[in-house]
């Protein structure tokens, strides 16, 4: 028992990541044990949608009833995640702001440092940080998040304009 707790000691707390008016918070993987205190730390955070990238391994009925949402955009651990994911991953925080601006989508993998801060790298650089300082950025709250392959991958990666509004020049995601 106590090296269970250990180890549970050992992850990062969740870290609030804010840009351009945009609220991410990455975070471990609850599950049905504690799924309620994940729930608190969710609401204090204003969070609408949970988007998890690792398998399911807790029940989503609690965080339906409280008014939160959650997407599956589950990809292989220790990668980068796949053009499919990326677009649905996109789409939910486009949906997720247009429907509430100031609400949050928390994001997690299992221990929320290699697949969950790659998708708020991500969004980062969609919004105009060069990929130095997204990682940057991350890695101050999630030391040790992102892999050298996730890095290499995020130092490749190049922006399309997908968190801006297409019918004018104001972005849709952002305070400018």
């Amino acid at each position: 028992m106590t090296s269970i707790m250990r180890q549970k000691d050992l992850r990062p707390a969740p870290a609030l990541i804010e840009f351009k008016g945009m609220k991410f918070l990455i975070t471990d993987r609850p599950s049905d044990i504690t799924i309620n205190h994940y729930i608190t730390e969710l609401k204090k955070n204003n969070v609408s949608t949970v988007v998890r990238v690792c398998e399911p391994s807790y029940k989503t009925d609690e965080l339906i009833q409280q008014g939160i949402n959650v997407k599956d955009l589950a990809f292989e651990d220790g990668t980068f995640p796949p053009q499919l994911i990326i677009d649905e991953w996109f789409e939910t925080l486009k949906f997720n702001y247009q429907m509430s601006p100031e609400a949050c989508v928390a994001v997690h993998c299992v221990a929320g440092l290699g697949r969950a801060p790659v998708l708020v790298a991500l969004a980062l650089i969609e919004l105009g940080l060069k990929y130095e300082d997204a990682v940057e950025m991350i890695r101050d709250k999630r030391r040790g998040a992102i892999n050298a392959k996730q890095l290499q991958y995020l130092q490749r990666y190049r922006p399309k304009s997908r968190l801006k509004q297409r019918n004018g020049h104001k972005n849709s995601c952002c305070v400018q």
